[in-house]
């Protein structure tokens, strides 16, 4: 675990600095200060170091966050995580737990619950982070565990079921043997529609693997006081307004 950061000189200058060359002495300053902390580190290049920072970077932040409790004045903070799965341990639904009463949001952004699943090993572990997060946004997934997870959380609906069927009776048919088909006499034709209620999920699979464009998403979210009916969504990309704001500077034409 050391090794790492002794074995490159690089990684040695930046995380074991000098005394005199430390900035940042701990979250306690940064939750006091408002201040912002960014881990910018490529996995794909150090794959273990970044994993191994993230964690000690995480449990850190969490450890003061939730030590806010014993004191008389809490500093409202924010977590937030792309990739998520790749960064996940399993007191993370501790800390989800609890870091309300210390006015702490967090935003994590994952693949799917699988990819949860295949980095902590343990399905109880995983269903307890994912039901500590609140409100929830689907996106696009053909991954059946967060599929069939969002459908039970969501709930069922009573839908109506409509089948018909068509019939025709003869006494007397002959067949016509210059066309070549049959010709009925004192035919009678019958119609039964049948309708009943079925108790089925909301939003079927369907729905998440082939129904959400890009950029939508079905939205599970509370105001705070309920959750709101659960519904499809728009999502605004951030960079769409960088570019009709470059296409009117331009005097083009948007559609």
């Amino acid at each position: 675990m050391t090794n790492t950061f002794v074995s490159d000189y690089d990684i040695l200058n930046t995380f074991c600095p000098e005394k005199s060359s430390i900035n940042f002495s701990g979250f306690k300053s940064v939750l006091e200060q408002g201040k912002i902390v960014v881990l910018n580190m490529n996995i794909a290049v150090y794959k273990n170091l970044s994993k191994l920072i993230a964690a000690y970077l995480k449990l850190d932040f969490q450890s003061e966050v939730l030590s806010q409790l014993s004191n008389d004045t809490i500093f409202p903070s924010v977590f937030i995580c792309d990739e998520f799965h790749e960064y996940v341990t399993s007191t993370d639904s501790a800390f989800f737990a609890q870091s309300r009463e210390a006015k702490c949001i967090n935003i994590v952004a994952t693949q799917s619950y699988t990819s949860l699943l295949n980095s902590l090993k343990d399905v109880y572990s995983t269903k307890s982070i994912i039901q500590n997060l609140i409100n929830k946004l689907w996106y696009r997934t053909d991954d059946l565990f967060t599929i069939e997870d969002a459908q039970k959380q969501i709930g069922k609906e009573d839908k109506t079921k409509v089948s018909k069927s068509i019939s025709e009776n003869a006494q007397e048919t002959n067949y016509n043997y210059i066309t070549n088909s049959l010709n009925s006499k004192n035919s009678s034709v019958s119609e039964s529609i049948t309708t009943h209620i079925n108790t089925d999920f909301i939003y079927d699979t369907n729905f998440f693997t082939r129904e959400l464009e890009t950029f939508s998403c079905l939205s599970f979210i509370s105001n705070g006081n309920k959750i709101l009916p659960p519904q499809k969504i728009r999502m605004q990309p951030y960079f769409l307004e960088d570019i009709k704001r470059q296409k009117k500077k331009d005097n083009y034409k948007i559609i």
